[in-house]
């Protein structure tokens, strides 16, 4: 046995042996009732509840099982609107403590009631909305990032150098916030065989989408979009007068704000552009079968192969502790950034979105790369060791990290350590949070962030139906 795997095998010990004194514990612990009350929940979902108590039945450590019964359903419980407008569904999802909606954290946070849709009409038309609501932000503006329900409101961010319009509440240029409507929508379908969300509007959507990527491809200049924002906060306003640093137009797409609102320093995002290669294919085949449009779906696949090629040449680098791993951000100048962000799309959730086999040489390089301190981000504390990321600065782990570490592990030992440490940082609270200190969970920033707590569902649930010995 070589020392990382007898470190690993070690840790993992000590892990089982936390949950099961955890477990002991929570025996003799009562839980307050946090879950929000039933009358007053925005969204009822009869299949959501009977997995709860389906999950919750199965989980020996009481304590997970509460956290489970919180935090599952926290986003129809406390963030959906649904209407009906015109005969079609539509659904505004606030992220929880912020009043507006990004594309990214609500199709996230829906993601979970995916497979729950076919016994449940209602909960079907509730992501439907979602979509609907999202087809019309895109068209609206795609290169805004979240959106207010009024389309006349006037964002606190008017101020922003860049083209603020009402309804907008946020104007920061992400690649995944228009790839994750596209893995909701493609799902959808999948999961369903339903087209009706998937109207003229929709198709126009996705052209739309087509024709920002190619824009921020940058080939002929800088392109429409810029963003400069008057700010003590260097993460939240843009080098290079709103365009952000040079990089050389190889086929990438500039990204110039990560999953986390900041702004990169080297614009081409590696886990973004992943994610938008997977995304592409599925809108191609989905406009080429529904819309019996072969032309846009040539388009996105020939865009999706441009994109993967350039990332064969570019993403991989060779780091000095780490080898052949893939580079978080890039210039295609030769220059590179190695490190994480706990928001997803990131370099550790790439199986998670289909853009890499969990099995891949340099993906598992990568990975053992960012769940150690040679990563910057990569806390170790006395609460607890995790990935973190510099949107609240040094020190604090994002249970989002940690969830997604669990979420891609093949190694049960690993899933066990990943709860185990989730139940430790809750700070008694019985929800997800954005962070945590590495060194007490009671520093925490958000205690409403309804996306955290519907993937930490996702994880318990995915545990449930794959490994229950663990939850047993």
């Amino acid at each position: 046995m070589n020392r990382r795997e007898f470190l690993i095998n070690t840790s993992v010990v000590v892990s089982g042996l936390a949950l099961g004194a955890a477990s002991a514990t929570a025996e003799t612990k009562t839980f307050p009732g946090v879950r929000v009350a039933e009358s007053k929940r925005n969204f009822k979902s009869a299949a959501v509840e009977r997995t709860i108590k389906q999950v919750k039945s199965s989980i020996a450590n009481k304590e997970l099982a509460w956290m489970f019964e919180n935090c599952f359903p926290n986003t129809l419980d406390t963030t959906v609107e649904f209407e009906m407008i015109d005969g079609r569904p539509d659904t505004y999802v606030i992220t929880g403590d912020i009043d507006a909606m990004w594309l990214r954290d609500s199709s996230a946070q829906v993601w979970p009631y995916l497979t729950l849709m076919q016994d449940d009409l209602p909960l079907r038309q509730l992501i439907a909305g979602v979509i609907n609501r999202q087809t019309l932000c895109i068209l609206k503006d795609p290169y805004a990032n979240a959106f207010y329900k009024d389309e006349n409101k006037v964002s606190e961010w008017k101020s922003d150098n860049t083209l603020m319009k009402p309804g907008v509440h946020e104007r920061k240029w992400e690649i995944d916030s228009l790839c994750y409507p596209i893995r909701l929508a493609y799902r959808y379908w999948k999961n369903t065989g339903d087209t009706a969300p998937f109207d003229e509007a929709w198709r126009k959507a996705i052209t739309l989408t087509l024709q920002t990527f190619r824009e921020q491809q940058r080939k002929t200049g800088n392109g429409p979009y810029r963003f400069m924002r008057r700010t003590e906060i260097q993460t939240d306003t843009v080098a290079g007068r709103g365009y952000g640093n040079p990089a050389q137009p190889v086929g990438l797409i500039y990204s110039i704000f990560r999953p986390s609102d900041d702004a990169t320093v080297f614009p081409f995002l590696i886990p973004s552009n992943f994610f938008a290669v997977v995304s592409l294919r599925q809108a191609a085949e989905m406009v080429e079968v529904i819309h019996r449009d072969p032309e846009v779906a040539r388009q996105c696949r020939a865009l999706a192969d441009e994109v993967d090629r350039a990332l064969r040449k570019y993403a991989v680098v060779n780091h000095p502790n780490g080898g052949k791993i893939f580079a978080f951000e890039v210039d295609a100048y030769g220059n590179y950034y190695c490190t994480d962000d706990g928001n997803i799309p990131s370099l550790l959730s790439l199986p998670y979105l289909g853009a890499v086999k969990s099995k891949d040489r340099t993906y598992q390089n990568t990975r053992r790369f960012l769940l150690s301190k040679s990563n910057p981000y990569y806390c170790i504390g006395k609460a607890a060791s995790g990935l973190g990321g510099p949107h609240v600065g040094i020190d604090m782990i994002w249970p989002l990290g940690i969830i997604m570490q669990g979420l891609t592990s093949l190694n049960d030992r690993e899933i066990l350590e990943c709860l185990t440490i989730l139940q430790k940082t809750h700070a008694g609270t019985g929800f997800m949070h954005e962070a945590f200190h590495k060194d007490d969970p009671k520093r925490f920033t958000r205690s409403w962030f309804a996306w955290a707590n519907t993937i930490f569902g996702e994880f318990v649930l995915k545990t449930f139906n794959e490994r229950p010995h663990l939850l047993s």
